[in-house]
């Protein structure tokens, strides 16, 4: 059986990447379909970063999943109880996810990421959303 992803880290839902990827995560770990290699960064790491730009609890995005929200819904919610970033804030959130280990702080565990994956020699692979679409395949 072929592993299923979650999707891209570039989709994006209300014009915000990343999102939707989470959302994913949530929804395949509460239906079981949600592999192993990806469970010990639930809520912590990229999630964790976009926990904290929308000021709410990742407990509380696995509870609007587990109740049936579409995306929209659970990014509505976030709004709402959390913050609303303005066409600015999206901007600058969207510029630095995308960006992320590309001659920065990340750019170390970047590398060790894809030596680690065995992947040290592809000079293409220069932010850790690349690594990320090359690894599920999508690159």
């Amino acid at each position: 059986m072929q592993m299923r992803y979650p999707r891209s880290p570039y989709d994006q839902v209300g014009d915000l990447v990343w999102v939707p990827r989470m959302f994913d995560k949530a929804r395949m770990q509460q239906n079981g379909e949600l592999d192993e290699a990806y469970q010990p960064n639930l809520g912590i790491g990229h999630d964790g970063r976009c926990c904290k730009f929308l000021r709410i609890d990742y407990e509380d995005i696995k509870t609007q999943i587990a109740a049936g929200s579409s995306d929209s819904e659970a990014l509505e919610w976030c709004f709402e109880n959390g913050r609303k970033p303005d066409e600015s804030d999206i901007e600058l959130w969207n510029g630095f996810m995308a960006k992320l280990g590309w001659g920065d702080k990340a750019q170390e565990f970047l590398s060790k990421r894809k030596e680690t994956y065995g992947l040290s020699n592809r000079d293409d692979i220069q932010t850790l959303f690349q690594l990320i679409e090359v690894d599920e395949e999508r690159m």
